[in-house]
């Protein structure tokens, strides 16, 4: 799939060759008839208040934020949110804290969650609606059945999934668009775990579900709820937890987490009442490529793997950059906030090919967006 979707110098990698306006898709999924819950709207200045940006990558700097209604909509306005609207003639369109390829956001956002003041007085699983910055409920979930799921997992755990629509980038790219896809719910899952940072939460990949499982956890397997509307693809499951709640574990210096989820509880999950239904995104059928259809079966992961890793419990910072003492470019101690980062967060359009910055100043910048492994063993 890489080599058959490859730019090449003779030509460009196949696509519609012209854009079909007319039948661009939504950005913005709903599930009709599913109960709308709206999140505050919080201020910059309003609790939970934004730590200091440099202190993301201080390990044990931030002091972790119960999961309440307030932090939540903090967790979703930080990693998938709109962030600015924009403006060009009659043409309007949003700006969302997520980085996504062609603005055209294939990235749906979910939460499996207890029961929350001001959400609901049962688990469930919700839709993130970012237009309204609101959830969605897609299903209650047996009290017991979301206990069983989350046993093995700090107080206060809860799961985020991600799908992706991949029509919202095939419209455009065609063939690339898995690609693009896979780009860009890497960059939701960055967002959403330096959202979590700034909490004082810590988020883990569970790499060790089938995608089977993802789609039946989210529902997007459910053929019933999509009839007529654009499908979505199931991408992953992680589990977030406020930091501070694994005191109660087993003393040490790391703490034991599955990167998966219990079959009998996963089984056991899928059995509530669902609400809503898909809209469709777009006024035409989805133009269909055979190399898309190959490549998703190709990299459909079948089978599940139990493992363990050992986490390390020096707090959510864990990702400390190689000189840890350096400063990012432009940022003096005490400014700005995380917050104000995030929220101005733009694509770099032009460059003037003269301004520079020093390697003292380039290499920790660097550093940042390196990946890090915050543990000790896995296994």
């Amino acid at each position: 799939y890489h080599q058959e979707t490859k730019h090449h110098f003779f030509r460009s990698a196949r696509s519609l060759g012209y854009m079909d306006w007319a039948n661009q898709p939504d950005p913005f999924r709903r599930f009709e008839g599913a109960p709308l819950i709206s999140l505050p709207l919080l201020k910059p200045g309003d609790a939970p208040l934004s730590p200091l940006y440099e202190d993301l990558y201080r390990p044990g700097a931030i002091a972790s934020a119960p999961v309440t209604v307030r932090t939540l909509s903090r967790f979703l306005e930080y990693s998938l949110a709109i962030s600015a609207w924009k403006q060009a003639g009659e043409v309007r369109w949003a700006l969302r804290a997520n980085p996504s390829s062609g603005n055209l956001h294939p990235t749906e956002g979910y939460l499996l969650i207890d029961a929350v003041a001001g959400l609901s007085p049962f688990p469930g699983l919700y839709h993130y609606a970012a237009k309204e910055h609101a959830l969605e409920l897609r299903a209650e979930l047996p009290g017991e059945s979301f206990i069983s799921l989350t046993q093995e997992f700090p107080p206060q755990a809860f799961l985020a999934g991600f799908t992706s629509v991949n029509w919202r980038e095939t419209w455009k790219y065609g063939e690339r668009a898995f690609r693009y896809c896979q780009h860009d719910v890497g960059h939701a899952i960055g967002s959403a775990r330096i959202a979590a940072q700034t909490l004082g939460w810590r988020m883990l990949l569970l790499d060790g579900l089938a995608d089977d499982t993802v789609a039946a956890m989210l529902g997007v397997d459910r053929a019933e709820d999509f009839g007529g509307a654009e499908r979505e693809h199931p991408d992953c499951l992680a589990v977030v937890w406020p930091d501070d709640q694994v005191s109660g574990l087993p003393t040490g210096n790391s703490i034991s987490l599955p990167l998966s989820l219990a079959p009998d509880a996963v089984r056991d999950m899928t059995r509530h009442i669902w609400h809503g239904k898909a809209n469709r995104l777009s006024r035409d059928d989805p133009v269909q490529w055979e190399i898309l259809n190959q490549v998703e079966v190709a990299s459909w992961k079948s089978s599940a793997e139990r493992r363990v890793i050992e986490l390390d419990r020096g707090g959510p910072a864990a990702q400390t950059p190689i000189n840890s003492s350096a400063q990012a470019p432009g940022i003096a101690p005490g400014q700005p906030s995380a917050g104000q980062v995030i929220r101005q967060r733009r694509s770099a359009l032009a460059f003037d090919g003269k301004t520079s910055i020093s390697a003292g100043s380039f290499f920790p910048l660097l550093a940042r967006v390196m990946p890090r492994i915050d543990l000790d063993l896995c296994r």
